[in-house]
């Protein structure tokens, strides 16, 4: 005979996973800063900021992981960790285009998606509704972008190591731009039935 798990939900806000996702947040400036400071004649600080997307991929990991394990799962929570993963990839992008890493047709393909989003979003909160949970496929979007976004960093050198981080950098990209739009396209799908069957109750 099969258990179901129940999820309990819990209006806290200072919980570790809601502390943990925070302290993410609290890292994209720093991340970005990292990124930039050798365009504006800084030292080249590319560890670091390696170091602080590292250690917000474990925050990532264990904030989902802990807040279900501990029945702390909270609708700010819910609102914290795309938004943290999305502000990662943005400012990554940003850092990442200005320093001519990545070329202008591939942020261009990654923030029309994210606008896309944006305009879901937007119709689902005119009706009512929160906007969509992130769900598997968006996850697995995620995890690659985050995979390929520091080795496209790492690739900005010379000698063998920048060379194979270029190779598995571009191809963690390509999977996540597919999976990407994928959840994306999803989540239009989605929103459509969402709107569809509420017109035709209404």
């Amino acid at each position: 005979m099969e258990v179901q798990e129940t999820q309990v939900q819990t209006d806290r806000v200072l919980t570790i996973p809601n502390i943990l996702s925070m302290a993410r947040l609290a890292g994209v400036p720093v991340f970005l800063w990292l990124i930039l400071w050798p365009e504006f004649g800084g030292p080249n600080c590319d560890g670091w900021a390696l170091l602080v997307l590292a250690l917000s991929g474990v925050s990532d990991y264990l904030d989902g992981k802990l807040a279900r394990r501990w029945n702390q799962v909270s609708n700010l929570g819910r609102i914290l960790d795309p938004a943290a993963d999305r502000l990662y990839i943005l400012s990554t992008l940003v850092g990442l285009t200005w320093r001519e890493i990545l070329p202008f047709w591939l942020t261009g393909v990654l923030l029309a998606r994210e606008l896309l989003l944006l305009v879901m979003v937007w119709l689902l909160d005119r009706h009512g509704y929160a906007p969509p949970q992130v769900n598997f496929l968006g996850k697995a979007a995620t995890f690659n972008l985050m995979y390929a976004f520091p080795l496209l960093l790492l690739s900005d050198g010379s000698g063998w190591l920048a060379s194979l981080a270029a190779v598995f950098g571009w191809a963690f990209a390509g999977w996540g731009t597919a999976l990407y739009w994928w959840a994306g396209l999803l989540y239009v799908v989605q929103v459509r039935r969402l709107l569809k069957a509420d017109a035709a109750a209404g």
